[in-house]
């Protein structure tokens, strides 16, 4: 007997128990209070960025941001790729969309993870 249980909008049994676990999880751990109170602590990390080599632009929003990469001549996406290949290196793992880096963390993510997060990626902005 098969399973269903890839259906996502239809109200599988199991997908309405996973979600309902997850509000709850959500609710008793104040995930989304908690989020607010590390935003600008995240926007200052973002920030503090600039002036890195090949850094363009840099924004976020709560607790996403962007770094923009000035692009390689004739080569897009191959600065923002070599920083994904670095950062993994150094152990943190970045989302890349041509030459921008994305960072969208776990709404349980602390201070002292978004300094080693920032910490990190600064070294290989720099290329160290």
């Amino acid at each position: 007997i098969e399973l269903f249980h890839g259906y996502t909008y239809s109200a599988h049994p199991v997908a309405c128990a996973a979600g309902l676990a997850t509000q709850r999880i959500y609710q008793r751990d104040g995930l989304l209070t908690r989020a607010r109170e590390v935003a600008d602590y995240w926007a200052d990390a973002v920030h503090s960025l600039k002036g890195l080599p090949h850094v363009i632009d840099l924004r976020n929003l709560g607790l996403i941001g962007a770094i923009e990469l000035e692009p390689i001549p004739g080569k897009p996406g191959a600065r923002a790729f070599d920083a994904f290949v670095r950062a993994f290196e150094a152990g943190i793992l970045i989302r890349t969309t041509g030459d921008i880096i994305a960072l969208s963390p776990p709404l349980i993510i602390e201070r002292s993870h978004i300094d080693e997060l920032f910490g990190k990626l600064a070294e290989v902005l720099k290329g160290k």
